[in-house]
């Protein structure tokens, strides 16, 4: 019983630092001086821009809104829980590497060592991320809630991680791939933010945690 009270403080502390990260990003990205969405997000942490502290609070809060989700998941969802923190370090170095100006990338651009670091972590950070939502979505330690919710967010994130990769690869900076990140992290954090609720709110709603039947199903245990 206290491991599972544990667990929803946990997914609630979770789902307060992703909605603050993301509403300090969002801040930085929309105020700062950035190019506009053919730009990147990660532009607004350029240490020129004015709102580079706030970008990278941002950072570092969803950082450990990954870690605490990751300690908020079910004990069978260790696989989820082991991508979740693997995100969140790729975040943290994502932070703390700073891009050059415009945050080139190849192939169509010259980029720097750093660039090279910070948008690589992001890159990491995000397919982590992406990853665990299969992970719980095909995994029969997670209920049916979580089930849910992990085949929405794959369903729209999958399609949209193809569109930006091909956009990098094909046709590199653009308002298409400026666009499609931006749609890429909002599917993330949305499924991050949802998922956090749900474990933080469902047992009040009289459900407590999944157990695997023998033909696959998952029940609540009261």
């Amino acid at each position: 019983m206290a491991e599972d009270t544990g667990r929803r403080i946990a997914a609630a502390f979770a789902a307060v630092c992703l909605a603050a990260g993301v509403a300090a990003v969002t801040v930085a990205v929309v105020a700062g001086p950035g190019p506009g969405p053919a730009g990147y997000v990660s532009e607004a942490g350029i240490t020129d821009s004015g709102y580079a502290g706030a970008y990278r609070i941002g950072i570092f809060s969803v950082a450990a809104s990954l870690l605490l989700l990751a300690g908020a998941l079910p004990p069978g969802l260790r696989a989820a829980a082991g991508l979740l923190g693997i995100g969140a370090v790729a975040t943290v170095l994502s932070g703390a590497v700073t891009c050059s100006e415009g945050c080139p990338l190849p192939p169509f651009e010259a980029p720097t060592v750093a660039d090279l670091v910070h948008g690589g972590a992001s890159i990491a950070a995000t397919a982590a991320v992406v990853l665990a939502m299969l992970v719980v979505l095909f995994s029969r330690a997670a209920d049916q809630g979580l089930r849910r919710i992990a085949a929405v967010g794959a369903a729209v994130a999958l399609p949209v991680a193809v569109v930006v990769a091909l956009a990098l690869l094909l046709v590199g900076r653009s308002t298409l791939l400026g666009l499609s990140e931006r749609v890429l992290l909002v599917v993330v954090a949305a499924w991050g933010l949802v998922t956090s609720g749900y474990l933080a709110v469902r047992s009040l709603t009289g459900d407590g945690p999944s157990v695997p039947t023998r033909d696959g199903s998952n029940v609540s245990r009261r």
